[in-house]
């Protein structure tokens, strides 16, 4: 048994061997990249399998096993060419940071069994915390994403209103349709969907903060309890700012918990134009968000800030006989008193790594050139006379659709969903799509670490072209 079981710790020599077909097999990868679809549709008899047997597989079959079935199809998120929905990362010193620590195999939930590796990720935190513009108390953990953080938030503002199950029928919550739609899982999760919920209506998809105010006082002149209200730095699909600073009055004259999820937006804050479009987001009492996307890390990383650590703290901290060790004998929080999470990925080395070897300023000029990327391509759009548009983006999404000439069959929208369907079998570059306001639109995300102009006029270059067939 022990022979057998020492298979699963290979000795330099194989460790070496595999270590070496890996990194050949991930810079093939990453070489090929330019010359990669950004969207491989799978045909139709496409039916991945992935054995568990008794017997071992050689690594060259494993991967091989992978770039046929796995790495081929489907959406490519490292592609410089993914320009849908809210496009991820993957900065490949973040991997080297995912390596080490799965190698080491630090468990950063707890002080006590890592001084280091907890020190760095609420480090990173305070970090966060200073580009929102929060003061020290403030503090928070970093999650697997925005529905985590979110989660926590809501959980958050739920226990220091004291809200309790007798309370949730009277209980107030306030957003717009364009909230994001992990907060109303994370609403379910949490035992609020049973609240009174009030859809604030919007102006050019913001929230109307003077009908927020309304309906405010129209519920407490009802006897209810306005306990929370959520607002977005960026939302998903129209990539717009809702009026932060004006929100925050309402919410602090009634002492309503105020919440954003910056999840998209919120790194636009390291530039000086971001600054100006996210001010008053320092007035939350929570916070959202996501390194995966403004700071183009791998999925699966995301944080949750608040103005005042200590309600966090007591809305998630537990203690267990068994963890009596683990008692700290410093003054400093841990992510496992700060989170649902207990066992957890350390994550702080995925951040860290990159932000020490680059340093801020690259992110600063990679989130300048996406809004500017942005720009050119509406005006682009404009330019051609062809699509009816929406806003000129606020941060680094447009949304568009094209119009057909007066006498042309079918309706706009089916025009439209024809228009996505042939730059999907294209391949070379990804819009995702959605509806607003009952209409068929097209979306474009520029948050891509590889996406520069050449990407941006091929999209453009490749609208055209599908529009010729149509």
């Amino acid at each position: 048994m022990e022979q057998l079981a020492r298979e699963l710790d290979p000795s330099h020599e194989q460790r070496k061997q595999m270590a070496s077909q890996v990194m050949a097999y991930a810079e093939d990868y990453l070489n090929s990249l330019p010359n990669r679809l950004t969207y491989d549709h799978p045909p139709e008899n496409f039916a991945p399998e992935f054995p568990i047997e008794e017997q071992p597989v050689d690594l060259r079959e494993i991967l091989e096993m992978l770039h046929e079935q796995v790495n081929s199809k489907g959406i490519n998120p490292a592609s410089g060419g993914h320009l849908g929905y809210i496009p991820g990362g993957g900065l490949v010193p973040s991997a080297w940071g995912d390596f080490l620590a799965d190698i080491t195999n630090r468990y950063s939930g707890i002080y006590f069994a890592s001084p280091g590796g907890v020190r760095m990720e609420n480090t990173l935190v305070r970090w966060l915390c200073q580009l929102i513009g929060y003061d020290e108390k403030s503090g928070g953990t970093l999650t697997s994403g925005g529905s985590l953080a979110n989660l926590t938030a809501i959980v958050n503002a739920r226990d220091a209103h004291q809200i309790k199950a007798a309370d949730i029928s009277k209980s107030v919550i306030y957003y717009t349709a364009q909230i994001h739609h992990c907060a109303h899982k994370a609403l379910h999760i949490a035992g609020l969907s049973e609240c009174q919920i009030r859809e604030v209506p919007m102006i050019d998809f913001r929230m109307n903060v003077e009908q927020l105010a309304k309906l405010v006082n129209n519920d407490l002149q009802k006897g209810l309890k306005p306990f929370m209200v959520m607002a977005s730095a960026g939302t998903t699909e129209a990539g717009v700012v809702d009026p932060l600073e004006d929100i925050a009055d309402v919410a602090l004259e009634n002492n309503i918990w105020y919440h954003i999820d910056a999840a998209y937006g919120g790194f636009f804050l390291l530039t000086d134009y971001g600054k100006k479009v996210l001010k008053g987001i320092e007035k939350a009492d929570s916070v959202i968000i996501d390194p995966h996307k403004g700071m183009f890390l791998p999925y699966g990383s995301g944080a949750v800030l608040v103005k005042d650590q200590l309600k966090l703290y007591h809305s998630q901290h537990y203690f267990a006989n068994y963890m009596q060790d683990a008692i700290p004998a410093v003054d400093e929080m841990s992510p496992a008193d700060l989170s649902p999470e207990l066992s957890r990925h350390f994550r702080g080395m995925r951040m860290w790594l990159p932000l020490r070897l680059f340093g801020v300023g690259p992110f600063r000029a990679a989130l300048e050139e996406k809004l500017w990327l942005a720009r050119y391509f509406y005006e682009r759009l404009v330019e051609t006379g062809l699509f009816e548009v929406g806003p000129s983006p606020e941060l680094s999404v447009t949304f568009f659709r094209y119009v057909p000439p007066e006498g042309s069959e079918g309706s706009i929208d089916e025009f439209n969903q024809r228009l996505v369907e042939l730059i999907k079998s294209d391949g070379r570059v990804f819009f995702s799509s959605t509806t607003l306001n009952g209409k068929f639109y097209l979306r474009l995300a520029v948050l891509n670490f590889r996406t520069h102009l050449e990407q941006i006029d091929l999209a453009m270059k490749i609208l055209l072209e599908k529009i010729e067939l149509l």
